[in-house]
């Protein structure tokens, strides 16, 4: 049996955080975005679209 592919997101960081909210600089570090141009692979769920949703301003996000 082929195993199920899930579906994730590919999320670069495209905006400095450093003026930013300290809510949002909390999550972005959640996400695992912590440099400029950074790019992270996240699954496509509800929690991960509530954060894009936060700090989408600051992203580029592609489905992967």
């Amino acid at each position: 049996m082929a195993a199920k592919k899930t579906k994730t997101l590919k999320i670069t960081l495209v905006k400095s955080p450093i003026g930013a909210v300290p809510k949002h600089k909390l999550t972005l570090e959640a996400m695992g975005l912590r440099k400029m141009h950074k790019t992270v692979e996240l699954p496509d769920n509800d929690a991960t679209r509530g954060m894009i949703q936060q700090v989408g301003y600051m992203l580029k996000v592609e489905e992967a």
